[in-house]
């Protein structure tokens, strides 16, 4: 679902928001934040200090000192660190009972969190870069307020009650990094074959869109129901599936989801968090 900027309005006249590690993903919904409308305080981590001053002079957040001020002043946390530095940040700061602690942490698990920051309300996030121009799919688990209304905003909201399937869901971010390789081997098909880079791109992200949209319009539908009415016998959709097909072009995506899967479930070695 998307959440609106009237319903995100409503949040914001009382929520401050503290980043914690500003860095790329961070970046991304303090943009999308403020596009949305949202009004409150966003206080920034110093650390990435180049990073943290351009976005206060062009979106309107507030550089702190140290860590703690950035809990100190804020009602909600977004904790965006590298993996390995999430034990020497609990160390740093104390979040105050119930605060609310957003992490993007890939890998790092609910019970694990809480361990790290007791006194924090924990809750799991996950979204990508789409989410400056608020139109990412964000995923959280738990759900509940003022999280799920604040990261509504950045698109489309996917509650997921067990963690279970919120890994699985890690395995659909990723996914997101590896289309842009299968499509950056489409362009470069084409452009072999003589058309420029644009030209490229417009063919093979246009023929993209048109069949996210189209099987958005048919939501009951199958996409296989959806291929199949494409790849009908005797066509040339049909000739480049068996391609596809007899060499077995989907085995490696699968293969790969089960790769991520399962280091998402290898145990933690102590201290440590595992790596996206």
């Amino acid at each position: 679902m998307m959440q609106s900027t009237t319903e995100l309005i409503g949040v914001d006249s009382v929520l401050n928001i503290g980043i914690l590690g500003v860095g790329e993903l961070t970046e991304k919904v303090v943009i999308g934040l403020r596009r949305s409308g949202f009004g409150g305080r966003v206080l920034l981590s110093p650390r990435n200090h180049e990073r943290a001053q351009q976005l206060s002079a062009q979106w309107d957040c507030e550089v702190m000192a140290d860590n703690q001020q950035v809990v100190d002043g804020a009602d909600l946390l977004v904790l965006g660190v590298r993996p390995e530095v999430v034990d020497q940040l609990s160390n740093e700061v104390q979040l105050r009972a119930e605060q609310t602690l957003v992490s993007l942490v890939a890998g790092l698990q609910l019970a694990e969190l809480q361990r790290r920051f007791p006194q924090a309300r924990v809750v799991r996030a996950m979204l990508s870069y789409a989410a400056q121009i608020n139109q990412t799919t964000v995923v959280i688990t738990p759900g509940g307020e003022p999280h799920a209304t604040l990261l509504g905003a950045l698109g489309s909201l996917v509650v997921l009650d067990e963690e279970e399937a919120f890994e699985l869901a890690t395995v659909a971010a990723c996914m997101n990094g590896w289309f842009y390789f299968f499509l950056s081997d489409l362009q470069q098909w084409f452009t072999d074959k003589g058309l420029s880079k644009d030209q490229a791109a417009q063919l093979v992200m246009g023929n993209l869109q048109d069949c996210l949209a189209s099987a958005r319009h048919q939501p009951t539908a199958s996409l296989e129901a959806l291929g199949s009415a494409i790849a009908t016998p005797g066509t040339f959709t049909a000739a480049g599936l068996e391609v596809l097909r007899n060499n077995r072009a989907s085995q490696a995506w699968t293969a790969a989801a089960d790769e991520v899967l399962e280091r998402l479930h290898k145990p933690l070695p102590t201290g440590l968090a595992k790596k996206q």
